[in-house]
């Protein structure tokens, strides 16, 4: 690592994680991308943009914020480098506090998928706050969400609003575990349902951009409740039915997985779950958290046409404000309390101001021509990525599904969690710090999707294209 400070030395190794500090092929391959960004400009190369502020901040930040921040993914632990830090944010726009313009490919995790700070949406918010931000009883708001949600989903008779994907999971197994009176759960491999103890164990998401298998302090006997799955493997389910008989009380999938990075279901895949669970008597379980009014107005179901049992759901919902909901079938969501004896509870539950971004946001995806244009745009991003990475002769997959996709730089096509695993993910820190350089900021993870908005123009796509045919470049001539 010759060319490095002993500091950039330590932050490479830091930025690797454990899994990748043993091997120093690649640890060589991010070093010398970032020493030549910073010490000299070859061809296709851009210096890597002075943050001197955002760094500032991070530093002051981490004297009382758990390593600087408040989910873990923000660090950049996996991609190296200062991490952003926002002024604010206007369409398909992040500002940094040092006064750097990105064209931003995250859209909050998913959840803007009309761009940040829609005005009819600051509108509604800003109406709202004058007339109170909570009120602890129940607001007309929540029924007429609650309304817009179940006309949107059929499988939604009923719905319950709470304030995270990660509660919405949580809560929805547990009304499928009382509901059937049985104990075991199924998640597959690389999925990720939000950080509650059952469902920590072969995430996707945060644990599988810092390496993490399991978390500690989740005790074995909760862990044990919990069987993992690969992804798309309808025989391996098969097995776990048969190696416990009657004693499944649910099935919980993303039905397109996008925290292993963007891997659609095999053709036959969530049809044969809905078969197997009905079968066996358990329910199945839709995480539409990212995929839901976001492959389409009904979500991934409507496109795939299965209906679950329970769906969960989050991030556009709330126009980007903090809101989730699970929902299903009359007789299954009646057993919640105060209905029925399965309790769940949330001081800010359904908050006026949360319900108000929703109904700001749905009606818009409805109008006709939505989902066929942000998909047009994204179809046309990952063509050209593909494009980029043949011309340049490196290996790599572009996975797509509706607005959602990933670029894994790996040598065979990426189809479950082992799949994503074998990507390159230094190779890919490369990538991403190369693009950062050039005013393009997608997800710092490998096993991330890269999000579309409309907001996003085709000259932005355009932009992000050449910006990654000149980093694959790079990345193939150092």
């Amino acid at each position: 690592m010759s060319g490095l400070s002993a500091a950039a030395t330590r932050l490479l190794l830091f930025a690797a994680g454990p899994a990748l500090r043993s091997d120093f092929r690649i640890l060589k391959m991010v070093s010398t991308s970032m020493a030549s960004r910073t010490i000299k400009d070859p061809k296709n190369s851009k210096p890597e943009k002075s943050r001197p502020r955002s760094e500032e901040l991070f530093e002051r930040g981490k004297k009382t914020l758990v390593g600087g921040v408040n989910s873990p993914v923000r660090a950049f632990r996996a991609v190296g480098g200062t991490p952003l830090v926002i002024d604010h944010a206007k369409g398909a726009r992040l500002f940094d506090v040092d006064g750097h313009e990105y064209i931003d490919f995250v859209c909050s995790w998913g959840a803007l998928i009309l761009g940040h700070a829609h005005p009819d949406i600051v509108s509604a918010i800003s109406d709202q706050a004058s007339r109170g931000t909570s009120f602890g009883m129940t607001s007309p708001l929540e029924i007429e969400l609650g309304e817009k949600i179940a006309g949107a989903i059929p499988s939604v008779e009923m719905v319950r609003f709470v304030n995270s994907g990660t509660e919405a999971a949580m809560s929805a197994v547990r009304l499928a575990r009382a509901f059937t009176e049985r104990d075991l759960i199924i998640k597959f491999e690389g999925c990720y349902h939000g950080h509650s103890d059952g469902f920590l164990s072969e995430a996707g998401s945060g644990l599988a951009t810092l390496g993490i298998s399991a978390s500690p302090g989740v005790p074995n006997a909760f862990a044990s409740l919990t069987l993992n799955s690969p992804y798309n493997d309808l025989e391996a389910i098969e097995n776990l039915f048969k190696q416990h008989p009657g004693e499944m009380a649910a099935v919980i999938v993303e039905p397109v997985a996008a925290n292993m990075g963007v891997v659609p279901p095999a053709p036959g895949f969530l049809e044969g779950l809905r078969a197997i669970t009905k079968k066996e008597k358990a329910l199945l379980i839709f995480d539409e958290v990212i995929t839901g009014f976001r492959l389409a107005y009904g979500g991934a179901q409507s496109v795939y046409k299965i209906d679950p049992d329970l769906t969960v759901m989050g991030k556009i919902i709330g126009g980007g404000l903090p809101v989730a909901a699970y929902g299903g079938r009359r007789n299954i969501m009646e057993r919640v309390a105060p209905l029925g004896p399965v309790y769940q509870a949330g001081t800010l539950s359904g908050n006026p101001l949360a319900m108000r971004a929703g109904l700001a946001t749905l009606p818009k995806l409805e109008a006709p021509g939505f989902y066929e244009g942000v998909n047009r745009k994204t179809q046309r991003l990952a063509d050209g990525l593909r494009i980029a990475l043949k011309d340049a002769n490196v290996q790599g997959h572009v996975n797509v599904a509706g607005s959602l996709l990933t670029i894994f730089f790996a040598d065979q096509p990426v189809r479950n969690y082992a799949d994503a695993k074998k990507s390159d993910s230094a190779r890919f820190a490369v990538f991403f710090q190369e693009m950062l350089s050039r005013g393009i900021f997608i997800a710092p993870s490998q096993y991330e999707a890269l999000f579309v908005s409309a907001a996003h123009t085709d000259a932005d796509i355009d932009r992000a294209v050449a910006a990654a045919r000149e980093s694959i470049a790079y990345m193939q001539g150092n």
